[in-house]
């Protein structure tokens, strides 16, 4: 018997977004359709619709994040939300308090949607299976497991510029092993029918079967890894590998993989540059590249409000359709 996607309720509708994994093409098309309607929303004299009034959404971020959280916050604030900004270096969880714990006295409080960023993967996981059944969960990512919302803007970024997924090559430079955002962008790329996704990264930094395990064709040379590339992403180098024995220094490591127009030169010439941020200037691309006429990184941080608009809409809309809070609380009890 087949498992159900935890993801979805009993009709198939989101719910929770944790994953991309499991996910289908019409559901993932179906985010990117109602992302596409949202982009408009930035260019009106007042930028709020109403489609969450009166909900409330929680950011509950136990790593580090400026883009991510702003993001969120202001998408929840254009679909008329309330947001509570949890500061967790001072809340009750650095005291001690567990995350259900978290979870359950903010549930006391009538929140709707929970928005969670940790360093352990499964966390966002972990408690989606424990809130109460009219919650919703968005994992703004999870250790190096996934990182949905991301893979999803990069997704319209890349549909914006290349309408048909499946006429693409796309290039995946960087720390694969360790990155939750390369995961997540692989299993979309494929489910939406990417047929060319190349992983391009030292023999340190790529997970071992990474071809069979994702489908993906694995390259240790960029300017061959890039060649008649359509869409070019750059992940961002963690410092803190440098320290390790995964890699070289930063100038070795810009010597062989960092992006520059020469090693750009092999890809198609209307490719399109992307990278997640924070760009390291100098280790993953040079400045040429990052502002050159070919990169899209400002449009992705633009299209990164759209989807987490949709996403947040589509799981706080489905609550509409189903049990009414009171209801499932009592069936929860």
């Amino acid at each position: 018997m087949t498992t159900p996607n935890p993801q979805l309720d009993a009709q198939g509708r989101l719910k929770h977004f944790l994953t991309i994994d499991g996910l289908s093409r019409e559901l993932l098309t179906e985010i990117l359709d109602q992302a596409n309607g949202f982009l408009g929303v930035a260019q009106q004299a007042v930028k709020k619709v109403p489609l969450c009034r009166g909900k409330v959404v929680a950011n509950l971020f136990f790593e580090n994040s400026t883009r991510t959280r702003t993001t969120f916050e202001l998408a929840a604030k254009r679909l008329s939300a309330d947001v509570l900004n949890l500061n967790i270096s001072t809340s009750a969880t650095a005291k001690g308090e567990t995350v259900l714990d978290t979870l359950r006295n903010l549930e006391a409080m009538h929140v709707d949607m929970f928005v969670v960023r940790h360093a352990e993967s499964g966390t966002a996981h972990f408690m989606a299976a424990h809130a109460a059944p009219h919650v919703s969960i968005i994992n703004a990512g999870d250790g190096r497991h996934a990182h949905p919302t991301q893979a999803m803007l990069d997704m319209l970024t890349i549909r914006c510029h290349k309408p048909d997924f499946s006429q693409l090559r796309v290039a995946i430079v960087g720390d694969i092993l360790h990155s939750r955002v390369a995961r997540s962008q692989m299993i979309a790329l494929k489910t939406l029918g990417v047929p060319d996704v190349r992983v391009i990264a030292p023999r340190t930094l790529l997970p071992t079967r990474v071809e069979e395990a994702f489908g993906v064709r694995a390259y240790h040379d960029l300017s061959e890894g890039v060649r008649d590339a359509d869409v070019v992403i750059m992940l961002r180098i963690q410092r803190e590998r440098m320290n390790s024995a995964l890699l070289p220094s930063e100038h070795e490591y810009f010597q062989l993989f960092g992006l520059t127009e020469e090693r750009l030169s092999t890809a198609r010439p209307d490719a399109i540059v992307m990278h997640p941020g924070p760009i390291n200037r100098g280790v993953e691309m040079d400045s040429q590249v990052a502002d050159g006429r070919r990169s899209v990184i400002l449009e992705q941080v633009t299209n990164g409000i759209a989807v987490r608009m949709a996403v947040m809409s589509m799981c706080l809309g489905n609550q509409h359709l189903g049990t009414s809070p009171s209801q499932e609380e009592a069936a929860h009890a």
